[in-house]
């Protein structure tokens, strides 16, 4: 990797050590994880690769000692610094000291009720020798400016929701460095931030990685990123490592053509056009919103035709999941309206407006079963007795891909693309005609990614829904949209016709975001 340090020689031994390690569900059945084996040198990057629920967190947390709720070892053995993670004292010698962690929620990381600065000096204190007041302080200022954020008194004071989401992925590896870790865990840092900020946030970790002796294993579903930044890029197939090797540059650039909107015309549904013809759709009208005193979106008006998809797109901080909110009624204007004008279709007693949320974790009740959560809604909102309700649940699972030996499995025991399925036949069990999807894809690998937008595509044609796709990636929206909504400062600074905003970008946010894309696939538009 350009830039860093050179290894440290094999001879040296590894820092961390994982020996045959085989995770499975406590209730038994197929193993997530078998007979795992590797090494992570000083010095060296690591990275894991592979689809969703092929066992990547798995082996990454093994590092620190967990496991997700549900599962249990089985056997091997993991070592840092040649203590054991899972043994309670290696762990309290270990976590945040030798080894800290840094996932894809900023959030989980972060104390809301503490200011920043105070949560940054609390794990200096706790993790390193630093002590004395004024050196923990001059410390905590080293810390924020090393992850390019402020050191001044007024950004300190700051609490975790007064961030943007990229301070608060900065400030989260702020907390991650204070105990001066040789060793980083890293699971998708980047996946829930829009294409500019993750450049920004890859171009960081990849100084920090660059820096003494430090070793770090990545979890990330980037490739040219992988790439540019690891030594090693081991790849997981149904929980077994399957290869281990150097990192090999992702193939070249290659056109995904967006057909034009004619041919992306819903079968056996009447065109955006016709639709709106008719006034059925979701209408917004200017529509302003606030979080505590701070305004978010300003004036939003919108046009949403039944039947047709729109992806709304902007950058993080951009008032993207405050309007998702907005218009499935969870979060109340101060002025506007959020208007569903039904088209004639039959639907079902529930809101006509449902949110799929980002995370499925926390959207999904981890002590409840795939059944329960599926259905709860059907008997309690549409009021369909339990016999029914049970064979409803199976039909929706079959409908987003799932048999029915799923529904006594919990959240935990799920892959990514699995619980994203889930939460989506949920949302389908009461019955809605519009779908507003808030970033739905961001922590799922490129594949297990567009089977989901592949599926979403399918249910809107199938079921005549509408579809409001929220998210920073133009890439994923393109093939899909017939209309695309750029959003700015709470304010649409771009609209129109799919084709016409990829070919020719108009405001410099489109553009920006349709440079800084990740990945082998560049857009080509037709005229």
């Amino acid at each position: 990797m350009t830039g860093r340090t050179p290894p440290r020689p094999p001879e040296a031994g590894p820092l961390a050590e994982i020996g045959g390690l085989t995770v499975g569900p406590v209730a038994g059945g197929p193993p997530v994880l078998e007979d795992a084996r590797l090494s992570v040198p000083a010095g060296q990057v690591v990275a894991v690769v592979g689809r969703s629920g092929s066992g990547k967190s798995t082996l990454a947390h093994g590092l620190l000692g967990h496991v997700r709720p549900g599962l249990e070892v089985r056997g091997g053995t993991v070592r840092v610094a040649g203590l054991d993670p899972f043994d309670r004292a290696g762990a309290r010698r270990l976590r945040g000291r030798v080894v800290s962690f840094l996932g894809q929620d900023p959030a989980s990381s972060l104390n809301p009720a503490l200011r920043i600065g105070t949560q940054i000096a609390e794990a200096v204190r706790l993790r390193s020798s630093v002590g004395g007041t004024e050196d923990v302080r001059a410390r905590v200022g080293e810390l924020l400016l090393s992850v390019r954020l402020p050191a001044d008194r007024a950004f300190q004071r700051r609490l975790p929701r007064q961030l943007s989401g990229g301070q608060a992925q900065r400030a989260a590896l702020a907390l991650a460095l204070a105990g001066r870790p040789g060793l980083l865990v890293l699971d998708e840092p980047t996946s829930g931030l829009d294409p500019v900020l993750a450049d920004g946030m890859r171009a960081l970790l990849a100084d920090v990685l660059s820096a003494g002796d430090r070793a770090a294993l990545l979890v990330s579903h980037a490739p040219a990123w992988t790439a540019s930044v690891a030594d090693r890029v081991v790849r997981l197939e149904r929980g077994r490592i399957v290869e281990d090797g150097p990192p090999v540059a992702p193939p070249p650039v290659r056109s995904a053509e967006v057909p034009p909107a004619h041919a992306r015309r819903p079968e056996g549904t009447r065109s955006a056009a016709d639709a709106s013809a008719t006034g059925g759709g979701l209408h917004v009208r200017g529509l302003h919103a606030v979080h505590g005193r701070v305004p978010v979106l300003h004036g939003v008006s919108l046009t949403l035709p039944a039947g047709s998809c729109t992806a709304v797109v902007g950058a993080s901080g951009s008032g993207k999941s405050t309007l998702a909110r907005c218009l499935a009624g969870l979060h109340p204007p101060v002025r506007g309206s959020v208007d569903w004008r039904d088209d004639g279709a039959p639907r079902g007693r529930g809101a006509p407006v449902q949110l799929v949320a980002q995370d499925t974790r926390g959207a999904l009740n981890p002590r409840e079963s795939v059944g329960a959560a599926l259905t709860r809604p059907l008997r309690g909102v549409r009021g369909r007795p339990a016999r029914e309700a049970a064979a409803e649940a199976v039909r929706l699972l079959g409908l987003v891909g799932l048999d029915a030996g799923v529904l006594a499995r919990r959240p935990g025991e799920l892959s990514g693309g699995q619980r994203q399925r889930v939460a989506l036949a949920r949302t389908l069990a009461a019955g809605p005609r519009a779908l507003v999807c808030d970033e739905i894809t961001s922590a799922l690998d490129p594949e297990t990614a567009k089977g989901v937008l592949d599926l979403l595509d399918s249910l809107r044609r199938t079921l005549g829904l509408t579809v409001v796709m929220v998210t920073h990636d133009l890439t994923a929206a393109a093939p899909r949209a017939q209309r695309i909504v750029v959003l700015e400062a709470g304010r649409v600074v771009e609209a129109g016709r799919a084709g016409r905003v990829l070919a020719h970008p108009e405001h410099p946010v489109t553009r920006a975001l349709l440079a800084s894309g990740d990945g082998p696939t560049a857009l080509a538009v037709p005229e």
